[in-house]
């Protein structure tokens, strides 16, 4: 059925507070705002230029390396222009004929700037030339060459940072938009999926979750943002992931997991959010990255699990099939952890229970899945 205007602006505006309230947004970043700091931003981002410069958008870099080459030339040139002065160089200053120059046709400002560039960029004098007759000509040759050659290793320990940052690495890791509640060998589990979208390895990956919730204590204090963790596994175990192919990762819901309360009929109307992390080693730059994602009660799906998505063609090859990444297929599933597996008649089934209407999606001809 075709929504209304009226409507899609309101689930907008739903998606967008959604967005604004998460504290970990599904592409890793991080939403919190710092009140009553005792140093003002500008001031920290001034202490730690390094990572503020690592941090900036490379429009603001590339703005920033080419002022600085343009002032410090500036600058020189102020100073050329001055020992041109103080030594009577200037067509103005009316030299004598037998007048011996500090620095050969500098006979203005402009003629001092290119004096400077030519000077700290080492591209070799032409029509103007440094004279051995003036000391302080030669003391401010030897400050800018040095000066210079600092700025210059300076913006390429910037750029080549930048580049070979991890960050960019880890776009490369997705997860699944949605996780799935479902039974693994006659355990309720929590499952998501996770993919490596380039053929070299991720080192000693590791995986883990938090689950922040606001809880109350016995002594009657609130905790805004408690912290529970969450572990992570597959059938290998939870350390030093083998990353070449997509993964499916799953929580135990046992007695020790905050889940284990909940029921497919409470869940929607928990207030919680579970961030994942993965930490890795790039194999190529051998430099640490850290992928964040999270899931709010609405993406996480009960009584649903994953398409498989690794098979072998005709030759013996592994093929690993992406369209089925995000797929779920609706199975029978206990309504709650506590469940007693004697009474079949409490599994729930995703098909007919009115909890997972938002996440009903068409069933594919073939194989019945939904495509989140």
């Amino acid at each position: 059925m075709t929504r209304t205007l009226p409507q899609l602006l309101r689930d907008y505006l739903a998606e967008r507070r959604i967005h604004r309230n998460r504290l970990v947004t599904k592409d890793g970043h991080c939403n919190i705002a710092y009140g009553s700091v005792k140093y003002s931003h500008f001031f920290i981002s001034v202490l730690d230029f390094w990572t503020t410069l690592m941090e900036m958008r490379w429009r603001y870099v590339t703005f920033h390396c080419a002022a600085s080459f343009i002032f410090s030339w500036f600058i020189f040139g102020l100073f050329w222009y001055w020992v041109a002065v103080a030594n009577g160089d200037l067509p103005w200053q009316n030299p004598p004929a037998n007048h011996s120059a500090c620095v050969l046709n500098v006979a203005d400002m402009t003629g001092a700037f290119l004096q400077s560039i030519e000077t700290q960029m080492s591209i070799g004098y032409g029509y103007r030339l440094l004279t051995p007759y003036c000391p302080s000509a030669i003391i401010v040759f030897t400050v800018q060459c040095v000066f210079g050659t600092i700025i210059i290793c300076f913006w390429c320990a910037v750029i080549m940072t930048k580049v070979a940052r991890p960050k960019k690495r880890a776009k490369t890791i997705t997860f699944s938009e949605m996780a799935v509640i479902c039974s693994k060998r006659d355990r309720l589990c929590l499952q998501i999926r996770v993919a490596n979208l380039r053929k070299s390895l991720l080192i000693g990956s590791q995986i883990y979750g938090k689950l922040l919730r606001t809880t109350v204590t016995p002594e009657g204090e609130t905790i805004i943002m408690d912290q529970v963790g969450i572990d992570f596994m597959m059938d290998a175990g939870k350390d030093n992931l083998f990353f070449v192919c997509p993964l499916t990762l799953y929580h135990i819901i046992d007695e020790s997991s905050p889940f284990f309360r909940m029921t497919v009929d409470t869940l929607q109307h928990q207030e919680f959010e579970l961030v994942v992390f993965l930490d890795g080693t790039a194999e190529t730059t051998s430099s640490s990255c850290q992928v964040r994602t999270s899931y709010i009660p609405r993406e996480i799906m009960w009584g649903y699990q994953f398409l498989p998505i690794i098979s072998r063609n005709r030759e013996g090859k592994y093929r690993v099939d992406f369209s089925n990444f995000s797929r779920v297929v609706p199975v029978d599933t206990e309504p709650c952890a506590y469940y007693l597996p004697n009474d079949e008649s409490q599994f729930h089934h995703s098909g007919t229970s009115t909890d997972d209407e938002g996440f009903q999606e068409e069933k594919s001809e073939h194989s019945g899945a939904s495509n989140m």
